[in-house]
């Protein structure tokens, strides 16, 4: 049986195969396209457990590609490829909805890893908390999703994880490295800067109750801060 689905798009056929073969030793199932519309297409048409793009590809960019998964689908882990090392070129992956990045080049032992990370933090394993008031809000980690009187917003698996993370340590300033560990896995710079954006989108999906903050505490981290509660 297999362990997950996953979804692999890389327009470099030698990779490909290379990284096929490995994630089907390791017992998964692998649907391969070589460019972003093929694979947007297969992604309409099947269920899968993760995607892994390239951000250099035919027809439609990594980038894109994950915006366009991303209005259909917020719970999907994405991973990207990438042979670009720049900051700017992270950042702008988790903008558009992915949820980590593996820099090209990468040993297979490290990719198959980062994906087991993902599949176990996305699975039922976890019985304790699912769901927070926060104010005005509800959150519902189980489902994805931050709710407001009749509005409901739907966020990445990633954008949960750091909230449910805050909500746990509400009220104390939590370390910067506390949240790169439980969420990625490592303390990293460039993951910092990531963390920056999630916080930013964060704050904006919980921005119409005043009540609710999340804090800068310079040199440290990030206090949440949730008044009479």
């Amino acid at each position: 049986m297999a362990k997950g689905k996953i979804l692999m798009v890389e327009d470099d056929a030698s990779l490909a195969f290379v990284i096929k073969d490995n994630l089907c030793l390791h017992k998964y199932e692998v649907e391969h396209c070589d460019n972003g519309q093929d694979a947007l297409e297969a992604f309409a048409k099947e269920s899968f457990d993760l995607c892994l793009l390239d951000v250099m590809l035919p027809k439609m960019d990594g980038f894109a590609l994950a915006e366009n998964i991303r209005s259909n689908n917020n719970k999907v882990p994405i991973l990207f490829l990438t042979a670009k090392a720049m900051q700017e070129d992270r950042l702008e992956g988790f903008k558009r909805g992915g949820d980590d990045y593996i820099t090209k080049p990468f040993s297979m032992e490290e990719l198959v890893f980062r994906i087991e990370v993902f599949l176990r933090r996305t699975g039922k394993q976890d019985s304790i908390q699912q769901e927070y008031q926060i104010g005005e809000y509800t959150f519902n980690y189980e489902d994805l999703s931050l709710s407001h009187n009749s509005e409901k917003k739907h966020l990445t698996q990633k954008e949960a994880q750091i909230l449910k993370f805050l909500c746990n340590n509400k009220n104390r300033v939590v370390k910067r490295e506390e949240i790169l560990i439980e969420v990625w896995g490592e303390d990293d710079y460039f993951l910092g800067r990531s963390l920056d954006v999630f916080i930013s989108k964060l704050r904006k999906y919980l921005s119409k109750d005043e009540r609710v903050n999340i804090f800068n505490r310079h040199g440290v981290g990030f206090e949440f801060i949730i008044e009479d509660q």
